[in-house]
């Protein structure tokens, strides 16, 4: 009966990130600095807007598109953070986390043949769902550009096929960020173009040497931008799966009709405990951040000592160093250092081709595992005279 299956479920694959975690999860005495899952818990006044949702019967069905308390909430949140206006009654849907709301955005504005641009190493979670919808992904390396989506980049990448450009930015797994200016470069060369951009801002909250600019502020192609967020990162709510998608009306109103047939809604204790965090919780991520530009230096620092070549993050929780071993591809890295070092970082394949012969550590752990994780690396670094 497999051939009765969408004829693309075969083309995709489970995660590598959530491969390789299962795959040593069961391994003993192993120090693991793979998952991007913040270490602090969510904020008590945000559990307690949960638990007080559901003391109060708010366990029915909401607007398709979220209460509209919260997108009233998320609407002031960008306009005040990133200075970008989105009407709440009709330019913001509220979705169960951000990987639901990159799906129905692909699913509403991709046709099969369409090409999407991703700028590699990238996250693993946008190409299956092109794949799903028909369309291809059309890789451009950023390995030699600091990680950076570079204008003349972008430009040579597309064709009259290209759809979309994904703009992951801070970067899962390289955790680098664009300027303000750099952005600037990519909408001189896409104003005029019929392209969507679908900006992942999931970390724009944890950004540490200069301030997130989200690129639907450029009014040249505002009517083009489609925004993803979250809350999962910036308040510690990963369980909570709570997103949001913010698109001109034109194009909401498509993509909340994929949204309704997908989930109805997003989960309403959800909307209650985000709508917390957007009111009184703002300045909750500041907290975190200071403890994260702690880690990311101390990091870094140790990172350089080892000779490793490692570019410093200006956002996210992640490393992405590269490992000068011919002999041996990340996934076997990844391996061998379970095996021999009892240390867990993510293959850089996971994150396409394109990360291959580099490895994720994400320092979204507390400072006594990753000072051991970094020891029992550095060990095995001087065991093999790397």
């Amino acid at each position: 009966m497999e051939n009765r299956l969408n004829q693309y479920i075969h083309s995709i694959e489970i995660s590598g990130i959530r491969k390789f975690f299962q795959m040593v999860e069961e391994e003993e005495n192993i120090v693991s600095l793979t998952i991007g899952q913040p270490d602090f818990h969510t904020p008590s006044h945000i559990k307690e807007a949960a638990i007080h949702a559901l003391n109060t019967n708010r366990t029915t069905y909401t607007n398709n598109a979220g209460i509209f308390d919260l997108r009233k909430a998320i609407s002031a949140f960008y306009e005040s953070a990133y200075h970008v206006y989105f009407n709440p009654e009709n330019e913001i849907i509220v979705t169960t986390g951000a990987s639901q709301a990159i799906d129905i955005v692909f699913r509403t504005i991709l046709n099969p043949g369409d090409e999407v641009i991703l700028p590699g190493p990238i996250y693993p979670g946008y190409e299956p769902l092109i794949t799903l919808a028909g369309a291809k992904a059309v890789y451009v390396d950023t390995t030699n550009t600091e990680f950076k989506l570079t204008n003349k980049d972008l430009e040579r990448a597309i064709t009259k096929q290209t759809k979309c450009v994904v703009l992951p930015y801070p970067s899962n797994p390289t955790g680098v960020s664009l300027t303000a200016t750099e952005l600037k470069k990519l909408v001189e060369v896409l104003k005029g173009k019929e392209i969507f951009v679908l900006a992942d801002e999931i970390y724009s909250e944890l950004v540490y040497d200069f301030k997130h600019t989200s690129i639907s502020s450029f009014e040249e192609i505002r009517d083009r931008v489609v925004v993803i967020n979250g809350l999962s990162k910036s308040h510690s709510m990963t369980g909570f799966r709570l997103g949001y998608v913010l698109a001109p009306k034109w194009l909401a109103s498509h993509i909340l009709k994929v949204h309704q047939y997908n989930v109805s809604c997003a989960s309403s204790i959800s909307q209650y405990a985000a709508l917390e965090a957007l009111t009184n919780g703002l300045s909750d991520p500041k907290k975190m951040n200071e403890e994260y530009l702690v880690r990311r230096d101390y990091v870094y620092d140790r990172l350089v000592r080892m000779g490793l070549q490692v570019m410093k993050p200006n956002g996210a929780f992640y490393f992405f160093p590269r490992f000068v071993i011919s002999e041996m591809t990340s996934f076997e890295l990844g391996i061998d250092l379970v095996k021999k070092a009892r240390l867990a970082l993510v293959p850089g394949d996971s994150f396409s081709l394109l990360g291959e012969g580099y490895m994720r550590l994400s320092y979204a752990y507390d400072f006594l595992t990753l000072k051991e994780g970094l020891n029992r690396l550095e060990e095995y670094l001087q065991k093999r005279n790397v």
